[in-house]
């Protein structure tokens, strides 16, 4: 074995020459792949001038010195380009969209999206599984046009957000 398995970062062999030039390239990639921060996302050309420690994703499209590196991410160091392989799960943070962007094996990267069960704030959880179908309301001896307006408008947001399921068939 010459690499490790998840992200191909070199390994030492014993009686190998230069150790020091695997150790710091493993090093390199592990100052890349560590809390991950990319300029740009779906890029498909480097950048004209980058700097040591910029990183991209790279678009289904690359050209130049990324050529046959789509999806993968790249960062510019002093000894020009490293690449990595997205893991399922990987997320790094989109500095030009300030938000996460996170790998799903067979769905390519995923800006924006966060996926959980719950939400919790202060230990008390405020969103969990989406509810059933609420009916928006409808007949009653005495109707209030306004409090039933209020009601539907609620409801609408609720399912607009996806907190509760559409009564609609």
């Amino acid at each position: 074995m010459t690499a490790t398995t998840r992200f191909a970062l070199p390994l030492l062999h014993a009686g190998q020459a230069q150790k020091e030039m695997f150790h710091n390239e493993a090093v390199v990639g592990i100052d890349a792949l560590l809390h991950p921060d990319v300029q740009g996302v779906g890029v498909n050309a480097p950048p004209a001038s980058p700097e040591p420690g910029e990183a991209w994703i790279v678009g289904d499209a690359p050209s130049g010195d990324w050529a046959g590196h789509d999806d993968e991410i790249a960062c510019w160091t002093d000894g020009g380009w490293r690449f990595s392989v997205p893991r399922a799960g990987m997320e790094v943070w989109a500095e030009s969209l300030a938000q996460p962007v996170r790998y799903r094996a067979g769905e390519g990267w995923q800006i924006g999206v966060i996926a959980a069960s719950r939400i919790d704030i202060g230990g008390v959880q405020v969103i969990g599984a989406r509810g059933e179908a609420v009916a928006t309301p409808a007949g009653g001896a005495i109707v209030d046009e306004q409090a039933r307006d209020a009601i539907v408008a609620i409801l609408d947001a609720l399912r607009a957000h996806g907190l509760i399921g559409s009564a609609e068939l």
